[in-house]
């Protein structure tokens, strides 16, 4: 499997622009029954030596705005925290699909849910960074007894790692998401992930089951990656969606 490091590029107009920092990449091995009920239409599981692959995504997003418009007052820099899975298509555009996404700041998850209608929810959520490690928390908001939340922490080393399957769960130059009765595709160009191997610390987790995959947390990652420590982070930016 070849998967490029590089973006390809949009071939449409960029809507919205982020910066992404202190990315932490937790992975794990599924069946690939296990995802593929949760797939919009007209895509199926993305697979690596056969199986599909669940992932945890923690990281510091920031200078949002919607282009050509200046960043969006007040908002800075916020977390989010992504439940993700890997889709591909009749066309071969390989994606990913979110399961659920946390994010801080009701504006841009306002914002997100409109355009894209991506699953955004509106979390408490946090990040500590200290010599050895990078802590992310967050719990959600709403009512009721359930707020699922997670707490992970990853020390981040200093071998680069560059391989297949890094690439495989990295490199990913879009989403397909199941908005108002119809699949989307949504385009996204950045640099390439700047990675480094990582050691899971700790990990108290309640979005992963709650997006679908229960049991899935009580059990050792296939794949720690994460961000090099003092990275400044990149900007990215999306293209429209587009039916699939």
């Amino acid at each position: 499997m070849t998967i490029e490091s590089a973006a390809p590029g949009l071939t449409g107009r960029a809507v919205i622009e982020q910066r992404w920092s202190r990315a932490l990449f937790l992975h794990w091995r599924v069946d690939p029954g296990a995802v593929a009920p949760f797939l919009p239409a007209g895509t199926k599981p993305d697979l690596f030596d056969g199986s599909a692959w669940v992932g945890l995504v923690p990281f510091v997003l920031g200078d949002f705005r919607f282009l050509p418009l200046p960043p969006v007052p007040l908002v800075g820099s916020f977390v989010e925290i992504n439940v993700r899975t890997y889709a591909v298509d009749s066309r071969g555009r390989r994606s990913v699909v979110f399961r659920t996404l946390e994010a801080e700041h009701l504006l841009p998850v306002i914002g997100a849910r409109a355009l894209f209608g991506l699953p955004y929810r509106w979390a408490r959520a946090g990040v500590r960074q200290d010599a050895r490690a990078i802590e992310y928390r967050s719990r959600r908001h709403g009512t009721g007894a359930v707020h699922p939340g997670t707490r992970v922490r990853v020390a981040p080393g200093s071998t680069p790692v560059d391989t297949d399957l890094s690439r495989f769960l990295t490199a990913r130059w879009g989403f397909h998401q199941a908005h108002l009765g119809r699949t989307t595709w949504a385009a996204n160009e950045h640099e390439p992930w700047p990675l480094v191997d990582g050691e899971l610390l700790a990990l108290d987790d309640g979005l992963l089951a709650d997006a679908g995959f229960p049991g899935l947390a009580s059990r050792a990652p296939d794949s720690v990656l994460a961000m090099p420590a003092q990275h400044p982070g990149f900007l990215t930016r999306f293209s429209a969606p587009s039916r699939s």
